[in-house]
């Protein structure tokens, strides 16, 4: 039993747990304030010892100090720290200098807590107050704890005793009042549950009203209205079967089509509808690989429109887009249709030609230039010029990969740009 309360495995335990741990807590929290108020209490009491005894031997003290009679200082001091709640006495004299510092404990092992109880030290002649020094006495928790010991253990022994049978009471209340009819319930719900007709019902040995019974008869009241309902869902499910295999049909079809778009839009560049940068690099990739295989030449032309940024500001974006796909327009009149063309950038737009060779790839680069050069655009009745920059590299043996290709053409397009633009770079 208790390991299960440690450990629980269903609702009951984990609420026993619950309250008794609060009970638990509540209790060492009061126990705990009972151990610190008697504590306190002794510690005062030990302090008011300490001042009844500061009074007492304040005057034989003040005598020895003033004669100068060490001895009998000494001994009144060893004297003091004999008595069972001094723990060590300090005499001072009027500069604050130890004349006398003894202690009963062992330096290396100082009380976790020293209090103490000081008076000022005085001769009295002709009427006037002479002072001749302090006089400190040393008690400790040690001491306090020695005279409280035997109250603690009573605490802590009675609150040992009520936890264990509160414990044992608690275990007894909610096994018999909630864990045995949770049992039952659950297993004639596993009963119903596993019984092929669903007339059979629910029924609690214990019936008294409460919680438990209410949730019996609100269970047996489901199964009911789940019995009626079941023939009319029957009744409907051969209807609704037909439908649904209509439906998924209808729906097969349309996912289809939707991922046929879905993989259009997700090759092609929203804008100018031509390959975007992933797809047309994983294309060209895979068309190179097949260029090396067949040991033929491949070519790659990487293309920018020269000051595009320019036309946006002074034109708007509205008209720069125009730009955009009049260019890419204007490049799939001359591709044939192996050929392939993405935008891979901003402006930025490449071709990939395969069988190509790098002489016949900058012819085709130069036509590009020069009819881009020579093109207006008519947009809302306003004539827009712009030219192109290109960078043409043809692949050699050794290229395995489009990304090498691609670092040696963007060079020769910035060469291209660099040479004052509507230029080819070879």
């Amino acid at each position: 039993m208790f390991v299960r309360f440690l450990r629980p495995n269903n609702l009951s335990q984990k609420m026993m747990r619950v309250i008794f741990s609060i009970y638990l807590v509540v209790t060492l929290l009061i126990t705990s304030l009972q151990f610190l108020s008697e504590y306190l209490k002794t510690q005062d009491a030990i302090v008011s010892e300490l001042q009844q005894l500061d009074a007492t031997v304040r005057g034989p003290i003040s005598t020895s100090l003033w004669q100068y009679n060490h001895n009998q200082l000494d001994s009144l001091t060893s004297g003091l720290i004999q008595m069972p709640i001094i723990e060590g006495v300090d005499v001072f004299d009027q500069n604050s200098q130890s004349i006398i510092s003894k202690r009963f404990y062992d330096p290396t092992s100082v009380p976790l807590s020293i209090f103490d109880s000081t008076s000022e030290l005085s001769w009295s002649l002709n009427g006037e107050s002479i002072p001749l020094g302090t006089l400190v006495l040393y008690s400790s928790s040690g001491v306090v704890l020695e005279r409280v010991w035997f109250g603690f253990a009573l605490i802590a022994i009675t609150a040992f005793i009520k936890l264990t049978v509160l414990f044992w009471l608690f275990i007894w209340a909610f096994d018999r009042y909630l864990a045995t009819p949770l049992r039952q319930l659950m297993s004639q719900v596993n009963e119903v549950q596993l019984s092929p007709s669903i007339s059979k019902r629910i029924n609690l040995s214990n019936t008294e009203n409460n919680e438990l019974s209410q949730l019996q008869e609100h269970m047996n009241n489901m199964l009911s209205a789940m019995s009626t309902d079941r023939e009319r869902l029957l009744e409907g499910e051969q209807a609704r079967r037909d439908w649904l295999e209509d439906a998924v049909a209808k729906r097969t079809e349309d996912l289809q089509i939707l991922n046929e778009k879905l993989k259009h839009l997700a090759t092609r560049d929203s804008l100018t509808d031509v390959l975007n940068r992933g797809s047309f690099f994983e294309t060209a990739q895979q068309l190179l690989v097949l260029s090396q295989r067949q040991k033929s030449t491949a070519s790659f032309i990487l293309m920018d429109l020269d000051f595009f940024k320019r036309i946006n500001d002074t034109y708007g974006h509205f008209i720069g887009d125009k730009v955009l796909i009049h260019f890419t327009q204007t490049l799939q009149g001359f591709l044939r249709k192996s050929d392939l063309l993405g935008r891979v950038g901003g402006e930025e737009f490449a071709i990939f030609l395969p069988d190509t060779g790098l002489d016949a790839a900058c012819q085709l680069a130069d036509k590009i230039r020069q009819t881009i050069s020579d093109a207006a655009l008519e947009v809302e009745g306003k004539t827009v010029t712009y030219t192109v920059s290109l960078g043409v590299e043809s692949s050699g043996p050794e290229d395995q990969l489009i990304d090498e290709l691609f670092k040696r053409v963007d060079l020769k397009l910035y060469g291209a740009k660099g040479k004052g633009r509507d230029r080819v770079e070879r």
